[in-house]
């Protein structure tokens, strides 16, 4: 039971980098509140389910497309602000968001928020279950991001990463394209922070606080910005790290920083991103292999 608990643990922050990624991997956005979305969908489903009495499978959606249109808003908001100045506005939402939880008494305020359990099938939901529901949501969000880079959508978004102006002077609709990618980046988050306020049972508004913005941002630095394969590298390895190495929970943070700066320093693709050093040795095995098995076959015709 502790290894499924911990994997469900560590498959929420997989989707929360997935999520995250579509923002500043593939928009190239300095969000930097991230956590904040993930607790507006937590306590939007927690609300619609304990409060109002709600399905869990009816919130889910909705904590989805709530987030996602809060995420739109506040996205048209900042349309107009660049790299640092984007960075500590998404900082300040975050720590505003987490302030309105803490003192509304609709949200439980500093007593936080109890979450009923959710029923499948009439039988209240196990940590192996919620592994599988998780499951099968990296995947369809994997799916939907590996469509989105093949699509017009996303090579609207890699031309605007790379640059804003050369893209604006093709007749992209630069503005439309960030927001569509906050707003899908939010969504997802929204969806998240629904399972895993019903699989806690409990949520504070602590859990969403900008300390949880930093873990996130890290798992996608650390894993490789702007790919599918870097954001749950990332978070796997980071979201498991806590639980080898208990002894320095206190620490964290300090060592969350500290491998963010040094990525961005002497490896800013990230470990597994594009053109990485393990990428690039990966590719050189693959290219000798491919080299030694053409070089027999020529023998043997020979």
């Amino acid at each position: 039971m502790y290894f499924t608990v911990v994997a469900v643990n560590v498959g929420i922050f997989v989707l929360l980098a997935l999520s995250l990624n579509i923002i500043i991997g593939y928009a190239g956005q300095s969000a930097m509140g991230h956590a904040a979305f993930f607790g507006i969908g937590a306590y939007t489903s927690a609300l619609m389910t304990s409060t109002m009495g709600i399905s869990f499978w009816i919130s889910l959606p909705v904590a989805l497309i709530v987030t996602g249109i809060i995420g739109a808003v506040l996205g048209l908001i900042s349309i107009r602000l660049k790299d640092d100045f984007l960075a500590i506005t998404t900082i300040g939402i975050n720590f505003v968001v987490v302030a309105i939880f803490q003192y509304s008494e609709i949200f439980g305020a500093s007593l936080g928020m109890t979450v009923s359990k959710p029923l499948f099938f009439g039988v209240k939901m196990t940590a192996p279950m919620y592994l599988t529901l998780i499951f099968i949501l990296i995947v369809l969000t994997c799916l939907f991001i590996n469509k989105m880079n093949k699509s017009w959508f996303g090579l609207a978004l890699a031309s605007i990463r790379n640059d804003e102006m050369a893209a604006s002077s093709l007749g992209i609709d630069v503005n439309k394209y960030k927001v569509l990618a906050f707003t899908l980046g939010t969504a997802i988050a929204g969806l998240t922070g629904a399972v895993y306020a019903h699989f806690m049972t409990f949520i504070y508004s602590s859990d969403f606080a900008f300390i949880v913005s930093i873990s996130i941002i890290s798992m996608v630095v650390v894993g490789g910005i702007g790919t599918i394969k870097g954001a749950i590298f990332g978070a796997v390895l980071l979201g498991v790290a806590p639980e080898l190495f208990r002894f320095l929970a206190d620490y964290r943070m300090i060592v969350y920083g500290g491998l963010l700066v040094l990525m961005m320093r002497f490896q800013p693709q990230g470990l597994l991103g594009d053109n990485s050093f393990i990428m690039r040795n990966i590719s050189k095995i693959f290219a000798n292999i491919k080299k030694q098995k053409g070089g027999g076959q020529n023998a043997g015709n020979a």
